[in-house]
């Protein structure tokens, strides 16, 4: 998939976590937040010529992006989505614990869409 289709599903996902949120769907919201950050980190890639296909790949890139620019805690924000990721499946996490993972995953976003540039 070219890089302009992540970024796309990104927009997409990040759009329907936003309505998941207002009818208070958290599970779906986690979801969609889950899937934004993941297209994020894989338009970075894309733009590099590298493709990720598993979740050990996304990790792996996020760690390797996570050592090239320090103090930007990527990693700990890839955590926190990976988190909301899970949540889908259990349910577990609390609405406000929902909202800070939206938070984080809009600050990940941001903060690869500035390394993408």
């Amino acid at each position: 998939m070219a890089g302009l289709d992540y970024l796309d599903l990104l927009n997409k996902y990040l759009a329907e976590a936003d309505d998941m949120l207002a009818k208070e769907d958290f599970a779906q919201a986690s979801e969609k937040l889950w899937g934004a950050a993941a297209e994020a980190v894989k338009t970075v890639a894309a733009a590099r010529g590298i493709e990720l296909v598993s979740h050990r790949d996304l990790w792996e890139f996020t760690t390797t992006l996570d050592k090239e620019h320090p103090g930007m805690g990527l990693l700990n924000l890839f955590h926190i989505a990976n988190s909301l990721h899970v949540n889908f499946y259990e349910n577990w996490l609390t609405p406000e614990n929902v909202k800070i993972g939206s938070e984080a995953v809009r600050e990940l976003v941001e903060k690869l869409r500035m390394i993408r540039s």
